[in-house]
């Protein structure tokens, strides 16, 4: 086994292959727009229906074909504490299978620069705040998404041996919670933000008295636009390189209250905002270290506020097309 791979790394070339694994979801999508807007012109993408990353032949056969140079890991099944907590099962086995047949396959390949994305529900429940990268692994978990954490982590630790072993210079970036254009807003499936901008606009639509939000309101969380976050990945993969995971997020926070209050402002709600505290709050307080980071020469340009507009305009203009 070598040592940990020594790079440089330098701007990417704009013609080559780049792989953007999961092209069509919130993450992904951003970063197509966001490395089209930068001028690569070789951008590769496949539905889930196009290419299963579950079935290992298939995963390996794409990449015979298509030989991309760059990827983006940015597939994932994805949701929020309801669905974490309900179906463990789903996200562990289809996480853990999509990871290892598509970095599996991206190594057999010889694929130079590889980002894996992450999620910051990797960190244990009561890490310190804000939490550090070396946070990894020194604490229980947060059980309601522990088995997507433990999928997550299994790609980080992947991505690392990887280095290790193979020389190659992958690395991996964990955001905080995300949010913006292409997210999900389903009812029963989605996250928190997404969740109160659905709830909110129908209740400003129907003129509803009272809105009741899950637990008492009282964690704090931490979000990013989900344009920075694509800026960051492009950022990273040009000028940062190491074994560690590196946190990207904005280096604030606020409680689940506030967001409320946001969101009700955005929508135009004018009603009460009540809190089932019978229903779980999840992790006390979420807040990243983003030293590395910020190490790196990268920071968030857009604020909470802005984001939250801008996203809820979005979410009118494509109310019959989004995932509900």
């Amino acid at each position: 086994m070598s040592e940990d791979v020594r790079f440089t790394p330098s701007a990417l070339d704009r013609s080559s292959a780049f792989y953007i694994a999961g092209h069509r979801g919130l993450v992904g999508s951003a970063i197509w727009r966001n490395l089209e807007s930068e001028g690569f012109t070789n951008l590769i993408g496949l539905t889930s229906s196009e290419l299963d990353l579950t079935d290992r032949d298939a995963v390996f056969a794409f990449f015979s074909e298509s030989k991309p140079r760059y990827v983006v890991l940015a597939a994932a099944k994805v949701g929020g504490i309801l669905a974490n907590s309900t179906c463990p099962v789903d996200f562990l086995s289809d996480n853990l299978r999509i990871q290892v047949n598509v970095l599996d396959a991206a190594r057999e390949h010889g694929v130079e620069r590889l980002l894996f994305l992450g999620s910051s529900c990797i960190y244990p429940k009561f890490a310190d705040q804000p939490i550090r990268e070396d946070s990894l692994l020194t604490g229980h978990l947060e059980p309601t998404n522990d088995a997507y954490a433990i999928a997550k982590i299994a790609g980080i630790m992947h991505v690392q041996a990887t280095r290790r072993q193979y020389g190659l210079p992958w690395i991996s970036a964990m955001p905080t919670n995300l949010y913006g254009p292409g997210d999900n807003f389903s009812p029963t499936g989605s996250h928190v933000l997404p969740a109160l901008i659905r709830r909110y606009d129908e209740a400003a639509r129907s003129g509803a008295q009272v809105v009741t939000n899950w637990g008492t309101g009282s964690p704090r969380r931490e979000f990013l636009h989900v344009d920075d976050m694509a800026a960051a990945c492009l950022h990273l993969m040009e000028k940062y390189d190491g074994p560690s995971q590196v946190n990207v997020g904005t280096g604030s926070d606020v409680t689940i209250q506030e967001l409320a209050s946001l969101v009700a402002s955005a929508v135009g709600y004018k009603g009460e905002i009540a809190w089932d505290a019978t229903k779980p709050d999840g992790t006390p307080r979420k807040l990243l270290d983003v030293s590395k980071l910020a190490d790196a020469g990268w920071s968030a340009s857009i604020g909470l506020e802005e984001g939250i507009r801008t996203t809820v305009e979005w979410f009118r203009e494509n109310s019959l097309s989004v995932r509900s």
